[in-house]
């Protein structure tokens, strides 16, 4: 080889940018940057919806003997996981009106998701059924199996108002969420949040260590009635036609997230509290009178719920908890993107 070809050949390899496997620096501080910004732009509300979405990774990584599609869900929970994570950027970098609206409104999504997805979860560590526990709690605490029991008042009406009150579970958090969202109360909003995915976090670890499939299911056996009604209970039907989801009955994640809900407005709006409060009161009874879980997952509900929000509001208090503004980022969103521009 000549000289010349000799300085070619040089000059070629060191213009490689990848030489090496090492990125050129200009590049490597325009991620570091871009890192930077990304991580800033999250709040607590993704530092345990995140951190739910990893440790459930390792569990599905660790126990995917017990479940065929465990690759899948490792890969969904990625996917999601970027999507967040892009969302809380995109908001941040650019102040527009529908991303900051996702951004505030994506969490009731993660819920859906995370919450239909233990149907398929809920054997990944312990491959049985924990009901007999709650069967003999709420006998020995009642001395009945109550949704036995409660057949006795069994009306199609009745039937009827029960599942209109259980279905006022959907409309908790998003009614005070609104209101909070409207007014512009981004601290108080973004607690009520991360309280609600903290106690819903807690629910769905308890339901993997303790599956539970509701008296539904258990007690189908000694049910000798029934439950026909009108339209809420066609809607129920209808809802459930698409997949009920079959265990994680402990504890009730109705009450768990419809009672953080309700903490939230006691905490923020009081006079909401009040309208709250019966409907959320026949939701409780609702949830045991339609089979769908035992008093004791009502009571478990109840605690997981009261300590969702006590760890909340704590965690907001965290320096970086609370989203950072568009406007505070915009200026180094900017910045990473020059540098990787230019590199």
């Amino acid at each position: 080889m000549s000289p010349m070809n000799e300085t070619l050949t040089s000059e070629v390899a060191i213009s490689v940018p990848w030489k090496g496997g090492a990125l050129p620096r200009e590049r490597r501080a325009a991620l570091a940057a871009l890192a930077s910004e990304v991580v800033r732009s999250c709040g607590a509300f993704e530092w345990v919806a995140l951190g739910y979405l990893s440790v459930s990774s390792l569990l599905l990584t660790l126990f995917r003997r017990n479940l065929p599609s465990a690759p899948l869900h490792i890969a969904l929970h990625g996917g999601v996981s970027v999507l967040v994570l892009a969302l809380c950027w995109a908001s941040a970098r650019w102040p527009a009106a529908g991303l900051r609206f996702a951004r505030h409104w994506y969490p009731q999504a993660f819920f859906l998701f995370c919450f239909e997805e233990l149907h398929y979860l809920v054997h990944l560590i312990f491959l049985g059924w924990y009901d007999r526990w709650l069967i003999a709690f709420d006998h020995g605490l009642l001395g009945v199996h109550p949704t036995v029991w409660l057949e006795q008042f069994a009306r199609p009406a009745l039937n009827d108002f029960m599942q209109m009150a259980y279905l006022t579970y959907f409309f908790y958090l998003v009614v005070l969420g609104a209101i909070l969202y409207a007014r512009g109360e981004r601290r108080a909003y973004w607690t009520v949040m991360t309280s609600s995915v903290i106690a819903y976090v807690m629910g769905y670890a308890i339901a993997l260590a303790f599956p539970v499939e509701s008296p539904y299911y258990s007690l189908a056996h000694l049910q000798r009635v029934e439950l026909t009604g009108g339209f809420f209970t066609q809607l129920i039907g209808f809802i459930e036609s698409f997949g009920r989801v079959h265990g994680a009955a402990f504890p009730s994640l109705h009450v768990t997230g419809s009672l953080v809900a309700l903490l939230g407005a006691w905490r923020y709006r009081r006079w909401l509290f009040w309208v709250f409060l019966p409907f959320f009161l026949w939701m409780a009874v609702s949830t045991v009178y339609g089979r769908y879980h035992y008093v004791a997952d009502v009571l478990g509900g109840l605690v997981v719920g009261s300590v969702g929000f006590w760890l909340g509001e704590r965690l907001m208090q965290r320096a970086g908890a609370c989203p950072a503004a568009a406007r505070d980022q915009e200026s180094g969103g900017r910045r990473a993107i020059q540098l990787w521009a230019r590199s």
